[in-house]
């Protein structure tokens, strides 16, 4: 049990009605969990407010309010902290509940449209491998050293975050990689969290459903740096015309990385191949089991973020040679019958080209590339045409597919993929909203030497319909098409 007053110490109060003394033994934000001995945060959020359940909480028998105006209703023997921003004092209050853990561990925290998971997930195996005991949070999966605790969402809610990392200090981790989405910036997710250092990859098309205006995005992401402290680093993509705008107002030592230009840590690749490339970091000359320019810049920021944390060059170099890409990034499937299997989670427009374009660099073009691809329902409608305009002037035959309609009509969503789709590229399309027959068919068409990139979902091994996750693995689905063939 801890005292209110103590878990609110470093928390702006505007005001207190009620008793100040109480002692709380959890915290939460879900009107559900909310009992006795519990202190209830009332946060507004996209669908639902937690001021409208203040009264029903108070029945369930919650004596502590947390919220940032006062209900209609107030209790005699219920205490009501106000405050300016529920949501960001409740992640203060979850790092002092949970002693603060973040300080303990160097934590660096990934965001960007394009390349969190790999960088994050890179940058945990690097110093794992190397021996450092470290923590991971990701799209993916979570891990305390090595091991796995499954991932609800790319960044977690305030309390199961300072959770998570409590037991990283427990189990003796010193480093922390961490996904840091757009949306846990500006919903104060990581609000209280101490960070060692931020990267920047890039800011593309995507979640303008949630943003609404690409300007809003890009200052959900720069909010992150401009609230490091001058302890921390920064390092940005120079390679994005917003890696220079992250940097402007941010008090952490500013570093930089690039393909193009001069910087800290520069970069150039010498060969591509489907296995692999030669990368040249900073007048060393490697070879990585990565493929892609867009890879290529994730590596130097793994690069220049353990150089950051105080690894040697030799040794950073070293464990780079032996990574090998996140699951369901670019994702190889060997098959029998010569037909060459990607499997990507790119589902922005960038993310798209950047996949293609990297096959179009390596392949011959003595061979037809067949990409199947869908968008999401639920979510950002207007990267649907520009994602299928993408994919269809990048590939010989495009096939649309349902991704994660989610409660819309996948039928619905592949129209509106189509009307990106020039005139001239019609005959080069096909419409299967049955995901696993679109792989199929695919697989059916191609002969020896194509090559066939199944893009959109990745890793996830989930396909949501209607409320309801149905089991469907890319991997699994195109591994099985092609033993067939």
């Amino acid at each position: 049990m801890m005292r209110i007053s103590d878990i609110l110490k470093r928390c702006p109060i505007v005001r207190v009605i009620g008793r100040e003394d109480r002692e709380v033994e959890s915290l939460v934000f879900d009107s559900r969990k909310a009992s006795e001995n519990t202190v209830f945060f009332a946060i507004k959020g996209t669908r639902n407010d937690g001021h409208d359940f203040i009264d029903s909480v108070v029945r369930q028998g919650c004596k502590l309010i947390v919220c940032d105006r006062l209900p209609e209703n107030i209790y005699e023997d219920v205490t009501y902290y106000i405050v300016e921003n529920t949501a960001r004092t409740l992640g203060y209050a979850a790092s002092e509940f949970y002693s603060n853990p973040s300080e303990k561990l160097r934590v660096v925290g990934v965001t960007g449209t394009n390349g969190k998971t790999t960088i994050a997930t890179l940058l945990y195996r690097l110093f794992y491998n190397a021996g450092y005991p470290s923590g991971l949070l990701s799209t993916i999966e979570n891990r305390i050293n090595n091991n796995v605790i499954p991932s609800t969402h790319t960044t977690a809610d305030q309390i199961e975050l300072n959770r998570l990392l409590s037991e990283m200090v427990d189990a003796g981790c010193e480093y922390v990689f961490m996904e840091v989405s757009s949306h846990a910036v500006d919903q104060e997710r990581i609000a209280g969290i101490h960070f060692t250092g931020a990267v920047f990859t890039n800011l593309t098309h995507d979640h303008l459903d949630y943003h609404h205006t690409v300007a809003a995005y890009r200052d959900a992401k720069k909010k992150f740096f401009d609230n490091l402290p001058k302890t921390a680093f920064a390092l940005t993509n120079l390679d994005d015309r917003n890696g220079m705008m992250m940097l402007q107002n941010t008090k952490a030592a500013k570093k930089t990385y690039s393909l193009r230009t001069d910087a800290d840590f520069k970069g150039m690749v010498m060969e591509s191949y489907f296995d692999g490339m030669e990368l040249k970091i900073n007048n060393n000359t490697l070879f990585t089991f990565l493929v892609g320019k867009f890879n290529a810049s994730n590596l130097l920021a793994i690069y220049g973020t353990a150089i950051l944390l105080g690894m040697s060059d030799e040794d950073v170099l070293k464990e780079i040679t032996k990574l090998h890409s996140a699951p369901g990034r670019f994702q190889m499937i060997q098959s029998e019958s010569g037909v060459v299997g990607i499997v990507d989670y790119a589902h922005t427009p960038d993310a798209l080209k950047n996949v293609l374009d990297t096959i179009n660099e390596i392949r011959t073009h003595n061979e037809l590339l067949i990409t199947v691809a869908g968008a999401g329902g639920d979510r950002d409608a207007s990267k649907r045409p520009e994602m299928s305009e993408v994919a269809v002037t990048r590939s010989d035959k495009l096939i649309l597919t349902s991704d994660n309609p989610r409660f819309e009509d996948a039928d619905d969503i592949i129209r509106q993929m189509k009307d990106g789709v020039p005139g001239a590229y019609y005959n080069k399309v096909l419409s299967i909203s049955d995901r696993r027959e679109a792989i199929r068919t695919a697989v059916a068409i191609a002969k020896r030497g194509d090559i066939i990139l199944v893009a959109g979902k990745g890793h996830e091994n989930y396909q949501e319909i209607k409320g309801v996750r149905h089991h469907f693995d890319d991997v699994e689905e195109l591994t099985n098409a092609l033993k067939e063939k």
